[in-house]
């Protein structure tokens, strides 16, 4: 990308976009299907909105990449406690994929941790997700299996944890 990637919350009107971004992310790299239960959770970027900070990733006007930041007091917390920060839902688009974007996504999720004050933060991801998880390890993340867990039965996720 010849212009820098630019991470920064989305603005109300965007919300519709971010959730079919990262619907379509999931879609398109077949971890799910866009009629599955959890489709209708990826869409709502409303309600995570509501309560979570969703963080945009733009690239030359255009969003092209989204991340659910979770800070402590979050209702969309899954593995995080006090001085954890989490983030969920990471996507983006399948055309710009390999030139940052994920990458500006997840450092902004980072940058949020110190701004707070928090010392750790976690995720869990499908493990199907080999890609991100290199991503994730490149960050610092580590396998923590003591946090797994199955949201529904046959869908284990995977927990990671990294130092801020």
């Amino acid at each position: 990308m010849s212009e820098p990637v630019v991470v920064r919350p989305a603005e109300r009107d965007e919300l519709e976009l971010v959730g079919r971004i990262t619907l379509g992310g999931y879609v398109h790299d077949g971890f799910m299907t866009a009629e599955d239960d959890y489709a209708g959770e990826l869409l709502d970027a409303f309600s995570r909105a509501d309560n979570a900070e969703v963080l945009v990733a733009e690239h030359a006007g255009a969003v092209v990449g989204t991340v659910t930041f979770c800070p402590p007091g979050s209702s969309l917390r899954e593995l995080s406690r006090d001085g954890q920060g989490e983030f969920r839902m990471l996507a983006v688009e399948p055309s710009v994929r390999g030139r940052g974007v994920a990458r500006a996504l997840v450092a902004r999720c980072f940058e949020r941790c110190a701004e707070l004050g928090l010392a750790e933060m976690l995720l869990c991801s499908m493990t199907e997700m080999t890609s991100a998880h290199a991503l994730y390890a490149s960050f610092g993340f580590v396998r923590d299996p003591s946090l797994d867990w199955e949201p529904v039965p046959g869908v284990t996720l995977l927990a990671f944890r990294a130092p801020v």
